[in-house]
């Protein structure tokens, strides 16, 4: 039996922190195509169910573009179960718009509900201010099934009484679990819940923000119900990549030079053309350097889909040099350097106050 664990979805994202409205919009359409090569990998490869472990939605005012698109799916695909926990960005406002409930697609509540396919049997529970306290307490699973446990939290080895969004490993162990299906973390996350079972987060489909890096996708199952093995692969689905690109620009004095840096950087990275990449300058630079972010993002934007770059580069500042100059700029840089203002703080001032100084638009 195969089963694809999914989580983070998050359709209907708006999209817009990092990119213009055009781009927003395509890669709204984007995260539904993924979604739809997601199904269409099941059919294709005989999968039973897919278990969305939260957050299919970003928001409570799902489009008719994603409802219908996501009903569609599960309608045209009744071979399929799409076995759905609602996570902390899901509401009813998508299924309160449908006009009939899909047959296959099924829900778990706040009190653990549970979906047998022969002896596999996948349990879930909506966390809540109710239940939390209870949810290993409420837990029974039986020996000779091999388990699919699902929840939508933060992990941790105990569960603070607090957070009705936080799990505690600790409290799962030694319930006869072969795989506790995890959402809420948006990067793929596996590990040793006990001798009996695993524990994994699949992270999201496609990355949204320079928060999310790195290859994105579901986890396909493989149950073999005689050996009683539960095998997982992760499958990258993704349509693009994001990647934080550290380039080092020690020395540097001008923003050309720091071109040809980034430039050297991105032959070596060698990343796809559809990548959004953001470009990150690290190293000592002089107080006089000249590095100008916004015509280096210009100078590469036809490199990528979508390119940033931002300064995190530190002032390498020789204090001998400013110890009793007598000039305004000797002035200003001591100030700053004796002030309680953190050292990328210092570096951003001084760099600011240098421009002025020289006549630049800052």
């Amino acid at each position: 039996m195969k089963i694809i664990h999914c989580a983070d979805l998050h359709l209907d994202s708006r999209m817009t922190s990092n990119l213009d409205k055009a781009q927003a919009v395509e890669r709204r359409k984007e995260l539904l195509r993924t979604f739809t090569r997601m199904v269409e990998y099941a059919r294709k490869n005989d999968v039973r169910a897919i278990l969305i472990a939260g957050d299919l939605f970003d928001t409570r005012n799902v489009s008719a573009l994603a409802r219908n698109t996501v009903n569609d799916l599960i309608c045209t695909n009744p071979q399929i179960d799409f076995l759905y926990l609602k996570g902390n960005h899901d509401s009813d406002n998508f299924l309160s718009k449908l006009e009939e409930i899909p047959s296959n697609l099924l829900f778990f509540e706040e009190e653990w509900t549970s979906y047998r396919y022969g002896n596999v049997v996948v349990s879930g529970l909506e966390l809540s201010e109710r239940n939390g306290a209870v949810v290993s307490n409420s837990l029974v699973l039986n020996q000779e099934d091999i388990n699919i446990v699902t929840l939508h939290g933060q992990t941790d080895e105990y569960r603070s009484a607090d957070q009705v969004e936080r799990i505690g490993l600790n409290e799962l162990r030694n319930h006869n679990i072969d795989y506790l299906a995890l959402g809420h973390i948006h990067s793929f996350v596996q590990g040793v819940l006990d001798n009996r079972g695993i524990f994994c987060y699949p992270g999201c489909l496609e990355g949204r923000g320079f928060d999310e890096c790195g290859k994105k996708g579901f986890v396909l199952l493989n149950i073999d119900e005689q050996t009683r093995s539960v095998k997982t692969d992760f499958v990258p689905i993704a349509s693009r990549t994001l990647y934080t690109l550290p380039v080092d620009v020690s020395g540097v004095q001008t923003t050309q030079e720091a071109a040809v840096r980034m430039e050297q950087a991105v032959d070596k990275a060698a990343y796809a053309s559809g990548s959004m990449v953001k470009f990150v300058l690290k190293g000592e630079v002089g107080v006089d350097t000249e590095i100008n972010c916004d015509y280096l993002q210009d100078l590469f934007t036809d490199y990528f889909y979508f390119e940033k770059v931002e300064d995190q580069t530190r002032l390498r500042v020789e204090y001998s040099e400013y110890e009793k100059d007598a000039s305004l700029k000797g002035e200003f840089i001591r100030m700053v350097l004796g002030s309680d203002l953190s050292e990328g703080q210092k570096t951003q001032v001084i760099r600011c106050g240098i421009d002025a100084l020289s006549g630049e638009e800052i």
